[in-house]
């Protein structure tokens, strides 16, 4: 049931991405045993649901919400998204945007510079058909440490 959410991902055992689930969703993520949702989509992004966190934490998960503006990611959004996926090590994760685009960006970067994963092992969590504008080559290639 999992791969018919929009523009999933199994990136690790522990960790997947998507694109946004629809509300019936929420509960097919909880049952296959994730126990936080992570939305880095903006509040009035396409197909939001006003009432995700209250969908989320009725199923038994904690709701994270990073809004980050499809054009405008900025370095603070990923040190906050870092930090807190590892705060829930040894979690199950679900990361969500609008597409899969930005999640595929932030956990690129998770991947690569908190897990230490080479850059061709972080790129598999990259929705496969997305091809990042000119603003996401530039964030995906940031290549600072982070903290």
């Amino acid at each position: 049931m999992l791969e018919k959410i929009l523009n999933y991902i199994q990136v690790t055992e522990i960790i997947a991405s998507s694109g946004q689930p629809h509300e019936s969703e929420f509960a097919i993520i909880a049952d296959a045993g994730y126990d936080v949702v992570i939305n880095l989509a903006m509040p009035n992004s396409e197909n939001a649901i006003p009432s995700e966190g209250y969908l989320v934490t009725s199923n038994n998960m904690i709701y994270i919400h990073i809004p980050v503006t499809f054009d405008a990611p900025e370095l603070f959004h990923l040190q906050s998204f870092i930090q807190i996926m590892e705060s829930f090590s040894g979690k199950r994760i679900w990361v969500h945007c609008v597409k899969n685009y930005r999640a595929s960006a932030f956990l690129y970067h998770f991947l690569h510079k908190s897990r230490g994963f080479s850059t061709t092992e972080a790129q598999k969590a990259i929705f496969p058909s997305w091809e990042p504008n000119e603003i996401w080559q530039r964030f995906m290639n940031f290549n600072k440490e982070i903290f």
